[in-house]
């Protein structure tokens, strides 16, 4: 008896759920209005603006004018940590990190950070956009407990609504199989309200941004 119960009790469950979906739910806010300036371009820099926004939100963030700064902040950070162990899997990372003479770890589970691209910034909410038509993918930059992004100023972009116009002209109706938000680390305030970070990702995250030049390969 205690089956046709509990299935009774679910159907009854579903029905009301079927009913509420059937009646339209009025806006909860109605006299909310949208400052205007919201939609308007900013005069001021995406990266400054990025930058800002991204260290808000416990960002790390680097600029670096030239490839050499790049690597050299790179030596500087992974000395001063005494990280021993790097994971990346990207062709490009591979080649631009070549001045180093470092090795990709063979197992992400055990690295000490992990360094990825990424295919846009949001300067407006400090956001990585990372997919997989980047040459990202779904674990390098969320199992590590460390995550180091290098982007190039030219992939900035002001705002979500530019950053879902410049997809659909890139894509078309064939966008990436894996496309993720990164605004800033991993954090959570679920438990007695206090803001833990590294829960469900990478607990710090790096963001080391080359200024786009001919030196680097991008115009």
């Amino acid at each position: 008896m205690k089956p046709l119960a509990s299935s009774s009790s679910r159907e009854r469950i579903l029905s009301r759920i079927r009913q509420g979906l059937s009646i339209p739910t009025p806006s909860p806010f109605p006299n909310t209005v949208v400052p205007e300036s919201y939609f308007v371009q900013s005069d001021e820099d995406p990266a400054v603006v990025f930058a800002e926004q991204f260290m808000e939100l416990q960002g790390k963030f680097v600029y670096c004018p030239t490839l050499d700064t790049l690597h050299q902040q790179l030596h500087q950070l992974v000395q001063s940590k005494g990280w021993a162990s790097l994971y990346w899997n990207d062709a490009q990372i591979d080649a631009m990190l070549q001045p180093l003479n470092w090795s990709s770890s063979q197992h992400l589970a055990d690295c000490d950070a992990s360094i990825t691209g990424c295919e846009f910034l949001v300067a407006r909410t400090g956001s990585i956009l990372l997919s997989s038509g980047s040459g990202g993918n779904r674990t390098t930059s969320i199992y590590a407990p460390i995550h180091i992004t290098i982007a190039y100023t030219h992939q900035l972009v002001n705002d979500l609504p530019e950053l879902f116009d410049v997809l659909t002209r890139r894509y078309g109706n064939q966008l990436p199989s894996f496309i993720s938000l990164a605004s800033g680390p991993s954090r959570t305030a679920d438990i007695e309200k206090t803001l833990v970070t590294g829960i469900h990702g990478p607990k710090e995250i790096y963001c080391f941004l080359l200024e786009s030049s001919s030196d680097t390969g991008n115009d």
